[in-house]
């Protein structure tokens, strides 16, 4: 078993909320790789950060996501940072799943994400670090995409048709 898609990008990419319509348009389930760590360990992604540290809360999103790729066939939102590690990256090349890339400029990141929902790494200058995340992470996404969707301008259900639309058409 395999997701049916991956969705991978930036904070502020729109990968949860892409990624729910997305699952509605297939007709299968979605999953989200914070939601997932934060269930199993009852506890926000922003307090694991602040209590236990980055290094831990990574750990177990590596954790989650392997567990994920194994037995989740529908689709999977990944955080951000989590294509990052090296042994979530081989997992997600093995697994032969669509990976999509939502790619977005960091002016448009930084206006979905700089000012929402707590993101732990986007603390004090939210504009330099969120440039700086995506100048490390820009390489492995392109690395890992098998689709590279610009998620710059379209409302996220005009996302998730058109990744449905080619999901379909690689399956034909």
């Amino acid at each position: 078993m395999t997701p049916r898609a991956i969705l991978i990008g930036a904070p502020g990419a729109g990968k949860t909320t892409v990624g729910g319509f997305l699952a509605g348009d297939l007709g299968c389930a979605f999953a989200d790789s914070d939601q997932l760590v934060e269930g199993a360990h009852g506890a926000s992604v922003a307090d694991i950060f602040v209590e236990e540290g980055e290094a831990l809360f990574r750990l177990w999103e590596q954790s989650a996501i392997a567990q994920a790729i194994k037995e989740f066939d529908g689709v999977l939102a990944l955080g951000g940072g989590a294509v990052m590690n090296p042994d979530t990256e081989r997992e997600i090349t093995k697994s032969r799943a669509s990976v999509i890339w939502l790619e977005v400029k960091s002016s448009v990141a930084f206006r979905r994400a700089g000012l929402s929902a707590p993101r732990p790494l986007l603390v004090g200058n939210v504009r330099a670090n969120l440039v700086g995340l995506l100048e490390t992470r820009t390489p492995v996404y392109e690395r890992l995409a098998t689709h590279r969707i610009d998620a710059n301008t379209m409302e996220p259900e005009q996302l998730a048709r058109h990744i449905a639309e080619q999901l379909r058409s690689d399956e034909s």
